[in-house]
């Protein structure tokens, strides 16, 4: 086993685990905000609350299909569909699109974020906790996305090319 198959063998449960808790975190937080927001109709715009919606659908999105990367890797590492290269790379951009999308349009839509202490927007420390957390989901995405790519570049180099698995069956 190379060293590289070491570092991927720790590395992807840490970094998928982090992705998941933060997923759960943001999954929290704008199911809470759409639930008030679907209430009470108190949402600062049209945009703010689509946006709020969106990020819940990506939060759901990473919370369920995460874990099953995860779990896939951790029970057959080398050897599944799941845990080829182009798999993994299918899903984090697809994952990437979506918190990019989802982060820059609520950033967007509260004007680059709010001040609380300015702003007599309701759940001002909410959003701003959502917008928060969005961009944490799309540089986590980021970061495996490039380490997928470079994991794919080095195994195509190797001559398995993109169908290969993260780590090598040896």
């Amino acid at each position: 086993m190379s060293s590289a198959d070491v570092y991927v063998r720790r590395g992807h449960p840490v970094l998928f685990g982090l992705i998941i808790f933060f997923g759960i975190v943001e999954l929290a937080l704008s199911a809470w905000l759409t639930s008030r927001y679907n209430a009470h109709h108190n949402y600062p715009s049209g945009a703010v609350r689509d946006r709020s919606r969106f990020l819940l659908f990506a939060s759901i999105w990473t919370v369920v299909i995460s874990p099953a990367y995860m779990g896939l890797f951790l029970a057959s590492s080398a050897g599944s569909i799941f845990t080829s290269i182009a798999s993994h790379f299918i899903f984090l951009l697809l994952s990437w699109v979506f918190w990019l999308a989802g982060a820059a349009s609520l950033t967007a839509a509260l004007g680059g974020g709010l001040s609380c202490h300015l702003d007599a927007t309701s759940y001002c420390g909410q959003l701003n906790a959502e917008e928060g957390f969005a961009w944490i989901q799309f540089i986590m995405f980021t970061l495996a996305l490039i380490f997928v790519l470079a994991r794919g570049i080095s195994v195509s180099r190797a001559g398995d090319g993109l169908r290969g698995q993260l780590v090598s069956t040896a």
